[in-house]
């Protein structure tokens, strides 16, 4: 048997030293990386970007929600809130996207309906948001059309036989490209007058006579602002804008009651996709992993603590904790769905309704 190589042997230790080493100064480095992080926020201040106007639901979830996702982050930052309406929500989407920092110190809470605008080509959504990062949706929730108690718009025929002017705050917004669709599927004979900045907005305007209702919204929404429209009837339901009824109002029909074929029913789930991430949190596209998990934790965190469940109680405002991780599961669903089916639904909406 031959001897080994001295060479050969020096340079397999060399190999094991050089490899020890590398991995010595790899540990370090993550060790480095995860201390960095750990204090990263400690001293500073997230600006929680809302693409909706103040005054609305939006804008309510979020002061409800901050002081308990603080609460639950390492170095408990502070946080501002800033409303960035505008365009349905397209405007903030495209601020997180392509302006806002990408190091964990910019938040996004968007409607629900904006990650899915590039699916169906909206203007203005030139981002993709299965580059973002996902936190968490503070809820999921079918949404209602509602019309005020004078309107005559009552029931579900009622809004086939009659005109129906809903409040509007742009072609990327749910509370337009849902009453397109839904006149384009059903018949209904829905008018929207756009410009609005945001769904309190809507609601002054309901209120003063200047528009007749709202399509595309939640009862949490309502409730968290106008919490007496409900009890007082103030408004009417005509039809729950989902795949089944809702228990808050068993007695109103959902719109999949009404589908005449399979196909209109396969248009409908793409177009209700938004249902399942309701008031969705995110982050840009680019920040750092290691931030995005301290944030999904603190989420999870914050959504569970007893105070905040008995603050949204005592505020009426609905919380179903949706995961990040889900969320991004809903995202790519919808972007891998037939494009023959995705042309349909975008075919039943149309960009905008009339300007105010």
């Amino acid at each position: 048997m031959s001897r080994p190589d001295v060479t050969t042997i020096l340079h397999k230790g060399l190999r094991r030293s050089l490899a020890a080493l590398a991995a010595g100064i790899g540990c370090a480095l993550s060790f480095g990386l995860q201390a960095q992080d750990a204090d990263f926020y400690k001293g500073r201040q997230i600006t929680w970007i809302l693409s909706a106007g103040a005054g609305g639901g939006y804008s309510t979830y979020a002061q409800a929600f901050a002081p308990f996702l603080t609460k639950y982050l390492p170095g408990n930052p502070g946080i501002v809130i800033q409303n960035m309406p505008g365009a349905g929500g397209i405007r903030a989407m495209q601020y997180l996207s392509a302006t806002a920092p990408k190091d964990g110190t910019v938040i996004g809470l968007v409607h629900s309906s904006v990650p899915f605008a590039p699916l169906f080509g909206l203007p203005g959504s030139n981002f993709d948001p299965r580059k973002f990062g996902w936190i968490g949706s503070l809820n999921s929730s079918n949404e209602i059309c509602i019309a005020w108690h004078t309107s005559g718009i009552r029931t579900w025929q009622d809004m086939k036989d009659k005109t129906f002017i809903v409040g509007g705050t742009g072609g990327g917004s749910q509370m337009e490209t849902m009453p397109d669709a839904i006149n384009r599927i059903f018949g209904t004979k829905i008018k929207i007058i756009s410009g609005y900045s945001g769904g309190n907005e809507v609601y002054l305007a309901m209120e003063r006579g200047e528009v007749q209702g709202r399509c595309g919204v939640s009862v949490s929404s309502v409730n968290s602002t106008r919490s007496d429209w409900f009890p007082s009837h103030m408004v009417e339901v005509p039809i729950v804008i989902g795949m089944h009824r809702t228990p808050l109002f068993p007695d109103i029909p959902a719109l999949a009651e009404f589908v005449p074929d399979k196909r209109t029913r396969d248009i409908l789930d793409v177009l209700l996709a938004y249902q399942d991430m309701d008031r969705p949190l995110l982050v840009p596209p680019g920040t750092p992993p290691a931030r995005l998990e301290m944030l999904r934790k603190a989420f999870h965190q914050g959504m569970n603590d007893p105070d905040f469940i008995a603050e949204a109680k005592r505020i009426k405002l609905e919380i179903d904790e949706i995961t990040g991780q889900r969320l991004e599961e809903v995202l790519a669903n919808a972007f891998m769905l037939p494009a023959d089916v995705v042309q349909a639904a975008k075919d039943a909406m149309s960009m905008g309704g009339q300007t105010k």
